[in-house]
């Protein structure tokens, strides 16, 4: 099992997505928005735009896009 490490936002958001099926909706400053349609509704997460994202932070990123940390860190 892979374990999470930091990322900066960059690698966050090309690993959501161009492999996770995430678009980017728009941005906020240092802040990107992402969102998918899935069958149950759509999901929503915003990635901070910083060198390194601390894990904690990623933490939550993944948690509101609903993404398990053992399927992100398959892309790291």
């Amino acid at each position: 099992m892979p374990a999470l490490r930091k990322v900066s936002g960059e690698q966050a958001i090309k690993i959501l997505c161009n492999k996770l099926g995430f678009q980017v909706t728009g941005r906020t400053g240092s802040h990107v928005r992402l969102s998918k349609i899935t069958p149950q509704g759509k999901i929503g997460t915003v990635v901070p735009m910083h060198k390194e994202i601390k894990i904690g932070t990623l933490k939550g990123v993944l948690k509101l896009a609903k993404i398990d940390e053992e399927e992100f860190s398959e892309y790291l």
